[in-house]
Order: structure tokens, then sequence, then C-alpha cells
């Protein structure tokens, strides 16, 4: 089938960014395209979908962001060839901008991990873990989210399990949305969760960093569902019609 012989729909203009989104994906779940396949020229892609350049290239962005597809400078746009191994990506992008949907995936992800982790984490995976937790009781000004991640990559990576290795990629990127939209910092909080985790990982306890992976991922998901909810009702106050 040609690169350019494709079907899509034109969206609305509500959401046009995550239609797109969810049009292009389309063309891989409709058998249209393939893993490795060349995506139409960005003109023609706009012209089928109806949208603009940049709404065009943000929902491009974002699904190359998901690792979906690949952008080479005047080579064109392509799908990954791994994206039909990785459904996880795909289903992240779709619902990237729905919160509660994202901190569960990453609750469903690290919960197994941290389990696998506390039976495979190697020595000085843990002394390394140590280091990220020693970084962020530091840290001047609370600003330790890129050792929070490695915290995170850490035990991820120490599973070692290439089934579930395509996964790491999607969690850090539920990890980035989420961090970004942490407003102020509990470093004290952080500190003791982690060492919390780091504790049961090296005593080999796989029930233990459950618990504490747990009661860790709860409060963020607390904390950040309650700044969602601050947000929409501060939306609705300033949309509201005067009375």
């Amino acid at each position: 089938m040609s690169e350019h012989d494709i079907f899509v729909k034109s969206v609305n203009r509500n959401t046009l960014s995550k239609q797109v989104i969810e049009q292009i994906v389309q063309l891989l779940a409709s058998g249209q395209v393939k893993p490795g396949d060349k995506l139409p020229p960005e003109m023609e892609l706009m012209e089928k979908l109806g949208v603009s350049r940049p709404v065009l290239r943000e929902a491009l962005s974002s699904l190359e962001t998901m690792g979906v597809i690949t952008r080479k400078t005047r080579g064109g746009t392509y799908f990954n060839d791994k994206i039909g191994s990785e459904p996880f990506s795909v289903m992240l992008a779709l619902s990237i901008d729905n919160l509660p949907a994202i901190i569960e995936a990453r609750m469903a992800l690290e919960l197994g991990l941290v389990t696998i982790a506390a039976e495979k984490i190697t020595d000085e995976q843990l002394e390394q873990l140590k280091e990220t937790i020693d970084m962020i009781a530091d840290s001047e000004d609370d600003n330790y989210g890129v050792y929070d991640k490695r915290f995170h990559k850490i035990i991820a990576l120490s599973a070692n399990n290439p089934v579930v290795e395509g996964m790491i990629f999607s969690l850090l990127i539920t990890h980035e949305k989420m961090d970004r939209l942490i407003r102020t910092r509990d470093r004290e909080i952080t500190v003791e969760h982690h060492l919390a985790i780091y504790h049961a990982l090296k005593k080999r306890d796989p029930y233990e960093a459950f618990e504490q992976m747990y009661r860790h991922l709860s409060f963020v998901r607390e904390k950040l569902l309650s700044y969602e909810q601050q947000w929409l009702e501060n939306t609705t106050v300033l949309t509201s019609d005067p009375m």
C-alpha cells in the first residue's frame, strides 16, 4: 500500500491535538500502516485531518515523546519499528491528558516491578538507590525531581525482565508527566518513603516493598488529584456566567 493512500476522518475543533493522535494511532490499529512505515507529509496530513500545522505538530510531538513515531530531519516521520510490541506506549499517548489513568498506570507498573526488584536487585543498585536518597535529602530549594526519577528508574531496571523492558520507558513518561504537575514538594516525606522502600528491597522482602511503594504512590496520587480538583474548581468559577 502506498504511504499516501490512507483514510482518516477529519477531526472536530474540540481537543484537536488528542483527536489527531487518535486518528494517527488508528492507522496502525486498522492495519493501514505497519510499524516502520513512513507517515504522509505534513501538508497531506493537515488536509486529510482538517487541522492547522501547529495542531498537527503538537500531536506529532506527543507521539514522538511516547515513542510511537520518530521524526528525522529532512527524512520524514516514521512509526517506530517496535511499536507493535509496545502497545502500552500507544495507550499512554491516547490517555496523556487523563491524569487519574496516568497515575493508575504508573502504580500498576511500579507495584509489580518493585516486588520483582526485591528478588533481583543487586548490591550495586542498592548503593545507587541510597545515593539518590542522599541527593534528595541534600537538595536545595527542594529541586530534586531528577533524583526522584533516578530512584524509580533504578528499581524498574533492577527487575531485569526483557518482557517488561519496553514498559519502563512508558513508566518514566508517566513519572515525568506527574512530576511536572507537582507545585510544592515534600522533601522530608519523599526521603522517608524512599528510605522505607530501600530498606524493604535491601531485606529482599517483596511484600514490604509492595506495601511501602503503595504508600508512596498513594500519597503522590492524592496530592496530584487534589491539584487537579482545585484547578477544575477554579476553571468553573472563571468560566461561570455572572448572576
